[in-house]
């Protein structure tokens, strides 16, 4: 196994990213994301990483530089946060439905206005209808572990689409913290040499990305979706071989004293392990409270997710993004959907926090635990609360 040391999360998922053995890499620097691609360049200046360092204008030209390379055959790498994820929007469908399997860290920041650099959820939740897969760091060491599992689960010629990688901007972007980064021997052995179905070749032309007339475009979307969804089976496979090959064990959902709890807080990303403190403290308070964390958020994991969250009476879903005009946040919405059917499904009560980087405290999840013990008897007023809002 690999040494374990302590070093900047944003750093070790460079690290992470060279194992890999990318041959191009393109990007825009953009607070939280910079020293991630920052380190990048300077391993390939150095002649530690040979690929090639594409610097572009913008974070649009980044992704799409992207497409381009990867379509003839590059195992490509890009990152961003924010407002640069959103100027990217309008090429990021293009990659899941050209099957163009690039791998994106984002830092996840606020976006404007007002301008905000620090940390919550509204840049990805734009951008979760997309296609591509998405997963959410919850420390250091898994971020860098998702990018070995993002770029195995992305090439693999059974699923071919794109994949996030969501970090919590600053509150793992900028942290130090003790990682283990595998031998390159191990990592060789996990993730193969990128062979994809078809690709851009002189030799063998074909077209990419036609005109979509009416007569086939929905089935075009059709077998996109059917595909996004078959996927989910090599995301779990790439798992298990992570774990044979790593020793660590990795689920699309994950739970923490769940087994009698009659209410749950479900989150996801860095949070969960304040989160995780406060159901201790409510614990030997002798509160039933559990933690349900999701880590894959696209595809949605629904069996594994309704499996985790039997026996609940109330789930509290804590969204980091506003959906101004909803009926609750992205991941409420979500959540109320995904149970709408299921039999005994618990009352799901949605709480909006840290937005723009306020701190969400062991105290503040008490609170919402508390509350949501409350609305085991009685409904809420409102869809949604908006925690640590100041009158």
């Amino acid at each position: 196994m690999g040494k374990r040391i302590a070093k900047e999360v944003s750093i070790a998922i460079a690290e992470a990213v060279k194992q890999c053995r990318v041959d191009v890499i393109a990007a825009y620097p953009i607070t939280p994301q910079t020293h991630i691609v920052e380190h990048l360049s300077e391993l390939v200046a150095n002649g530690e990483l040979d690929a090639e360092y594409i610097t572009v204008e913008s974070e649009h030209s980044a992704i799409s530089a992207c497409l381009g390379s990867v379509a003839t055959g590059a195992r490509t790498f890009t990152s961003t946060s924010s407002q640069g994820l959103a100027l990217m929007h309008e090429i990021l469908f293009i990659a899941p439905a050209l099957r163009l399997p690039v791998v994106m860290v984002v830092a996840n920041r606020a976006l404007s206005a007002p301008i905000s650099i620090w940390n919550d959820h509204g840049d990805i939740m734009a951008e979760r209808d997309i296609g591509w897969i998405q997963t959410f760091a919850e420390n250091g060491q898994e971020a860098v572990d998702l990018v070995y599992h993002a770029f195995r689960v992305a090439e693999d010629r059974r699923v071919m689409f794109p994949a996030i990688v969501n970090i919590d901007g600053f509150t793992l972007s900028h942290m130090i913290e003790p990682i283990e980064l595998p031998d390159q021997e191990q990592v060789d052995r996990y993730l193969p040499p990128f062979r994809p179905r078809y690709k851009l070749d002189p030799r063998k032309p074909l077209t990419m990305g036609p005109v979509g007339i009416p007569e086939i475009y929905t089935e075009a979307k059709k077998a996109q979706d059917e595909a996004f969804k078959n996927a989910y089976r090599v995301i779990l496979k790439a798992w298990d071989e992570f774990e044979e090959v790593f020793g660590r064990r990795y689920r699309p959902v994950e739970t923490y004293r769940m087994e009698d709890a009659e209410v749950a807080l479900l989150i996801m990303g860095s949070l969960a392990e304040t989160a995780m403190t406060a159901v201790d403290r409510m614990r030997e308070a002798g509160k039933k409270v559990g933690l349900v964390r999701l880590r894959l958020w696209r595809p949605f994991p629904l069996r594994d997710f309704v499996k985790a969250v039997k026996g609940l009476k109330v789930l509290a879903v804590i969204d980091r993004a506003l959906s101004p005009g909803a009926t609750g946040g992205p991941v409420g919405t979500e959540v109320r959907s995904a149970l709408y059917q299921v039999p005994g499904r618990p009352r799901v009560v949605n709480f909006i926090a840290g937005l723009g980087g306020r701190d969400v405290t062991v105290e503040d999840f008490e609170e919402m635990a508390d509350r949501a013990y409350v609305y085991m008897k009685k409904k809420p007023k409102e869809p949604y609360e908006m925690i640590g809002v100041k009158e």
